[in-house]
């Protein structure tokens, strides 16, 4: 199973990104797919997950303001994040669950200035 995030980046207060992660090795229109983020001297914090049927979840901090998407055709996970604050700057990384074991891709790095 690979997982490869793509779309970080630094941005202003206010500004968007777009996170993508290209999944290989599982079947990927059957698997829950969510985003983690970790910032420096915090704990892995779940953001948003979508499940096969693309009901979603997000954390209370993002909701209005993150939209999580799949593209089973492209094998892809998305992220959009709008209205970003600089406690939103993170690590983040995608994630699935395969055979009891949990899959993470290569984080990307999201940076927000004030």
């Amino acid at each position: 199973v690979q997982l490869q995030a793509s779309g970080g980046g630094s941005v202003q207060a206010g500004g968007s990104l777009k996170l993508s992660c290209a999944v290989a090795g599982i079947n990927f229109r059957l698997y829950t797919m969510a985003w983690f983020r970790q910032a420096p001297g915090k704990q892995r914090e779940l953001v948003s997950s979508i499940s096969p049927s693309h009901s979603t979840n997000y954390t209370a901090s993002v909701k209005e303001r993150f939209t999580i998407s799949r593209d089973n055709v492209r094998r892809t996970l998305y992220l959009q994040m709008s209205s970003l604050k600089p406690e939103d700057a993170a690590v983040y990384l995608c994630n699935t669950r395969h055979q009891g074991r949990d899959y993470w891709g290569r984080g990307t790095l999201v940076t927000v200035s004030s």
